[in-house]
């Protein structure tokens, strides 16, 4: 075994592949153990931070040393969102729903607001194309509350029930000045949409992810491994069953299986754990079948021969003359079923079928979060390129440590 570690660790592919995947390890399991501050919580914003320097909300009013304010901040929003372009869109969609051109004020911004509430229908046909009238139902989104006096909630959770509650709220009458605030927090990835700290929470969506994909890609090696160690050593009957079962499950596609058993499952029951568990019983098809080949080739050697004429029963001879001789190929096996894992979960996520959103995130509820409040769309790239380069890391650097192993223990792929 020693010496299987010793060429692993000859390998470059190997070596650059564990560093890799070792920083992310550590950075996902130790870094919320050193930083404690929960993530910026500011409810009701609705809107994306860039990253930078920001004041942290919650702790500065905790406190109770100051309150948040800008200057003229109504008026400031009021003109980020509804623009003299903004107001042409708006005049231009309430003359084709009819509405006479007289009636229509662009400069009195409560007049026009009111007309719009009144009048304004996502579902009503009014001859515009479907990228037009995506844009309408996004400037009405961006337009809530724009004019309304009611405050912001300062929300944190609860370390008892682990929910998000309410712990103070700021008027927009509240004011003072920012460079008196002492409390700052460094935001290098931004926020999201609800105020939360993106590097937090993409950290903790990779250490979720990476534990689903562990549970995944041992249920699925496992369960090959048993399989694919049955089929090959007693053959016959037994291998023709498992065989069948296999191509059955080979000619099904995998992902379109572990889609309909997500749905059936229901939203409040898919926690990560059962997320886990559900991709690892529809992966291990291929496990069984490399499993059973290399089986095959072992089962008639001469110390496997030797130990059935001992009379060592059939647990000894695959514990002791079988599986140490495949243990390499099962622990490449393990690898990329782990990074198929990840993978499938984000799959899931975005399609809205992974775990509840209600619990930890994972880097596919991100990528699905992002989606939903169309940061795509309006260029926010923070809220998902970071994902995108996490899951391309994790499942990169697995993938290079698994074709690292493949070229120490495959003797057909030395130099």
């Amino acid at each position: 075994m020693n010496t299987m570690v010793k060429q692993a660790f000859q390998s470059a592919k190997f070596l650059v592949g564990f560093i890799i995947f070792m920083i992310i390890l550590l950075t996902a399991f130790i870094y919320p153990v050193i930083v404690r501050d929960p993530p910026l919580a500011i409810l009701g914003q609705g809107t994306f931070f860039e990253p930078g320097i920001y004041v942290n909300v919650f702790d500065s009013i905790h406190s109770k040393r100051y309150k948040l304010s800008l200057d003229n901040a109504a008026a400031k929003r009021i003109a980020a969102k509804l623009g003299n372009e903004e107001r042409l869109d708006m005049q231009a969609w309430l003359l084709a729903a009819g509405v006479p051109k007289e009636s229509i004020d662009i400069v009195n911004t409560e007049k026009l607001f009111d007309l719009w509430v009144k009048t304004y229908d996502p579902n009503k046909s009014v001859g515009m194309t479907s990228a037009k009238r995506n844009y309408y139902v996004r400037l009405d989104q961006s337009l809530k509350g724009i004019l309304g006096t009611e405050g912001v909630t300062i929300a944190s959770t609860n370390p008892d029930s682990g929910v998000l509650e309410q712990t103070d709220s700021i008027e927009r009458s509240d004011f003072v000045n920012l460079g008196q605030v002492p409390v700052v927090r460094v935001l290098p990835l931004g926020t999201d949409n609800f105020g939360r700290d993106m590097l937090t929470e993409l950290i903790s969506a990779t250490r979720t992810s990476l534990v689903i994909g562990f549970v995944a890609g041992s249920v699925a090696t496992l369960i090959g491994l048993i399989l694919g160690l049955l089929a090959g050593y007693l053959g016959g009957f037994v291998d023709d069953l498992i065989m069948f079962i296999t191509n059955l499950f080979t000619v099904i596609p995998s992902f379109v299986l572990l889609i309909l058993i997500s749905f059936s499952i229901g939203q409040e029951s898919r926690g990560a754990f059962t997320i886990a568990v559900v991709i690892g019983l529809t992966s291990w098809v291929w496990t069984t079948r490399a499993v059973r080949a290399q089986v095959f080739s072992l089962r008639n050697r001469d110390h496997v021969n030797l130990s059935k004429l001992s009379g060592h029963s059939f647990i000894r001879i695959i514990l002791r003359d079988i599986l140490p001789y495949i243990a390499s190929y099962v622990i490449m096996a393990l690898i990329l079923q782990v990074s198929s894992g990840i993978l499938a979960e984000a799959g899931l996520s975005i399609l809205g079928l992974g775990p509840k959103t209600t619990e930890v995130p994972t880097l596919g509820l991100m990528m699905n979060w992002a989606m939903i409040y169309s940061a795509h769309i309006t260029g926010k790239w923070w809220a998902y390129i970071p994902v995108l380069v996490d899951i391309a890391l994790v499942t990169f650097s697995m993938n290079l440590m698994n074709t690292g192993l493949d070229q120490v223990f495959n003797p057909t792929l030395r130099e």
